[in-house]
């Protein structure tokens, strides 16, 4: 497959979004990138897509400000470029959860990799011996596309109705390890420090989301399709497109 489409975020607190937001639009222009850039003052998040040398100009370029310096992209392949067209937008987060406490640049909450989280899933338990519940972060729109084995799913149409969700569900997170997820890892990274914060003892965010466990596992213990938040609509646990399988030229 021609395309190379990538999705990335930092949290890293930002100060100068319009003048960003600019060189941005500029880089990506000049590359003939098409996708999603959003700028928040609490980071960046991305979705892009295009030819190799131009996602990986675009890559090395935003790594050369020190504030973008570590992030990482999960990649995936399409035929063609499943945007419309490049939008920069500044926004008030780069994930809405509407919780300013929860400052995910200032620290993280712990992860567990995608080959380990694996392991747990085949061996019953974790490293512990605790019983690991996954736990979907996702809308219910992508929820329905596909998820992991047996993973709690509270059916919540947005991001901000999680907190009340959880709250009313903590006595089941006893005692186990809870591995809450999403698509790329942005969204369980603000969960999981919530989950910490309301007392949840053993939270591990799934590193990567996800895509990167796809990438990494082929999709063991994972039914169904990965919903994308762009054309191709769902990719499968080859990262393929998914909902419409598209023609090779």
């Amino acid at each position: 497959m021609r395309v190379l489409n990538i999705a990335a975020y930092r949290f890293v607190s930002l100060d100068d979004l319009p003048t960003l937001r600019e060189r941005v639009r500029g880089q990506a222009e000049a590359l003939a990138l098409k996708g999603t850039v959003l700028l928040a003052p609490e980071g960046i998040n991305l979705f892009l897509a295009g030819a190799d040398a131009a996602i990986a100009a675009f890559m090395a370029w935003l790594r050369s400000d020190p504030r973008f310096a570590a992030i990482e992209a999960k990649a995936s392949r399409s035929e063609r470029v499943p945007f419309g067209r490049l939008r920069v937008r500044i926004k008030r987060e780069i994930i809405t959860l509407r919780a300013p406490a929860l400052r995910p640049e200032s620290g993280r909450a712990p992860t567990v990799d995608a080959s380990t989280l694996r392991r747990w899933l085949d061996q019953g338990h974790d490293d512990a011996g605790r019983e690991v519940v996954l736990l979907d972060t996702r809308n219910d729109y992508e929820t329905a596309v596909g998820a992991f084995d047996g993973a709690v799913d509270y059916h919540i149409d947005r991001f901000t109705a999680f907190p009340a969700a959880v709250a009313a569900n903590r006595a089941r997170f006893a005692g186990k390890t809870v591995v809450p997820y999403c698509t790329g890892g942005i969204r369980c990274e603000k969960a999981a420090l919530h989950m910490q914060g309301i007392g949840i003892a053993h939270v591990r965010q799934l590193e990567g989301g996800i895509l990167k466990y796809l990438e990494t596992t082929g999709g063991a213990h994972w039914h169904g399709g990965c919903f994308v938040f762009d054309q191709r609509g769902a990719v499968g646990a080859d990262l393929a497109p998914l909902a419409a399988k598209e023609p090779r030229s």
